[in-house]
């Protein structure tokens, strides 16, 4: 559910509009403002900034990973028979 704030941020256009005005849509979109594209008059789409992912910390799967000391020996050859040729 929205909060007061995020309605408040919001802004409603039809599909005409929002084809002719995609680029200038997408100016305020990336200045925080939510816009709802509505089809005859109904909400059907949401147009919302995208959250730029965080960054993972060093070491978050330590000692949750392992490699074995032989990945990347080759394959033994009788592996291959079970992988289509193209």
């Amino acid at each position: 559910m929205a909060t007061a704030e995020e309605i408040a941020r919001q802004s409603r256009v039809n599909v005409h509009e929002a084809k002719t005005h995609l680029s200038r849509l997408l100016e305020r979109v990336e200045h925080g403002e939510q816009i709802v594209i509505a089809r005859a008059g109904k909400p059907v789409a949401k147009l919302v900034p995208i959250e730029a992912p965080g960054k993972r910390p060093i070491g978050l799967y330590k000692g949750q990973i392992w490699m074995s000391d032989d990945f990347d020996e080759p394959l033994p050859w009788q592996i291959f028979p079970g992988f289509p040729l193209e």
